[in-house]
């Protein structure tokens, strides 16, 4: 198989270095650009359905490579195949079509609620039990549960990526991040499924990441921020039904920078009481600009914190699979701190509440006192 993992992503690197400036001369024709307003860092008008090399390139070289190892699959990975590339497709549409046509919300939404509804109904794929974390359990879920549980989760990782795709290069370069993660464990646990979708899926990124990395010669479009969030989606829900050592929690710190974005912008606009689809420019790659940092290193310095969270998932797994419970406590503690820290600093939610740091600060005055009068 791994010769398999090495070729797929090869050869979708190579289709996507090669699709990528077709689908540019392509969204120009067509009218597919993005044009520069106030909330936007680029000065020029730019293509989009750059998403449309990425999936394009994942898919041709995914079904070149079924029949040689399908062999290998079980029945539900066969599901769990065409469950994604249906769906897959279905996103990449939906992106497509709001590219061009720019979607209202309440459309995309809807779009995206009857895509996750297909990979539960039709192909049985859902969350229907957990690895309970510091305890060795499992907790099966009811259907009235696991369906609504199963497509939130689509719904809302495939929403998170799209969130942070803001400049050149960061959403694309975040899913690299979090699909290479995904493609370790997998590897690590024997899971050659996982493993060669996230090869494959990994090289199309890579391949795209030429011409979109700063300064940007197209841009991915909703066509793939949708996909790779619904990719990233279907990749960590896999984990849920066949990795059974990993906990609810491994997901989660996987995307955590994406989600992470997500809750604070949820909770930043809910304080401001605004609409909470509404845009604002509170993000963390905009924040990051606003302290100064240029374009190309505020993309590297999130690539960073994503790599961080990355190895953080890989430790967890790992202790995981040797029933190190205490490690996934330390994990979530750490993840849970730097977290908090790095949004008071940044100034995710708000730019003067700062409650961790303030109790730092006072801690510091204190000792400094108590030092003065000894």
């Amino acid at each position: 198989m791994l010769m398999f993992y090495i070729l797929g992503f090869i050869v979708a690197l190579g289709l996507a270095v090669l699709l990528t400036p077709l689908v540019k001369k392509f969204a120009i024709k067509v009218g597919a650009v993005d044009v520069p307003d106030a909330r936007k860092v680029h000065t020029k008008i730019m293509p989009r359905l750059g998403g449309l090399g990425i999936f394009l390139a994942f898919m041709v070289t995914l079904l070149a490579l079924l029949p040689f190892v399908s062999e290998y699959f079980t029945a539900r990975d066969n599901r769990f195949i065409y469950a994604f590339i249906i769906g897959g497709t279905m996103i990449a549409l939906i992106g497509a079509m709001d590219d061009k046509f720019q979607l209202s919300a309440k459309i995309k939404f809807l779009a995206q609620i009857i895509t996750a509804c297909v990979v539960v109904f039709a192909f049985d794929i859902r969350i229907d039990f957990v690895n309970i974390p510091f305890v060795d359990a499992y907790s099966s879920l009811e259907l009235w549960i696991s369906i609504p549980v199963t497509i939130f989760w689509i719904v809302g990782v495939t929403n998170a990526i799209n969130l942070i795709d803001g400049l050149d290069g960061l959403a694309a370069g975040v899913s690299a991040i979090a699909i290479g993660t995904i493609a370790v464990m997998s590897l690590i646990m024997g899971n050659i499924v996982t493993a060669m979708v996230c090869m494959v899926l990994l090289g199309s990124i890579i391949g795209f990441l030429f011409f979109n990395f700063h300064p940007a010669k197209i841009f991915m479009g909703d066509t793939g921020s949708l996909f790779l969030g619904f990719s990233l989606a279907m990749l960590s829900l896999l984990g849920f039904k066949q990795i059974a050592v990993v906990t609810l929690i491994t997901p989660l710190i996987i995307i955590a920078v994406p989600l992470s974005d997500t809750l604070f912008a949820i909770i930043r606009r809910f304080l401001n009481k605004k609409p909470i689809f509404a845009p604002d420019k509170g993000h963390l790659h905009h924040r990051l600009r606003d302290l100064g940092f240029s374009h190309r290193q505020t993309v590297l310095i999130i690539y960073g914190i994503a790599a961080f969270f990355g190895v953080l998932a890989v430790i967890q797994s790992a202790a995981a699979i040797h029933e190190a419970n205490w490690v996934t406590f330390v994990v979530i503690c750490v993840m849970m701190f730097f977290l908090q820290i790095g949004a008071e600093v940044i100034g995710l939610i708000d730019k003067t509440k700062r409650p961790v740091l303030n109790f730092f600060h006072k801690l510091r005055m204190k000792a400094a006192e108590a030092k003065t009068k000894s």
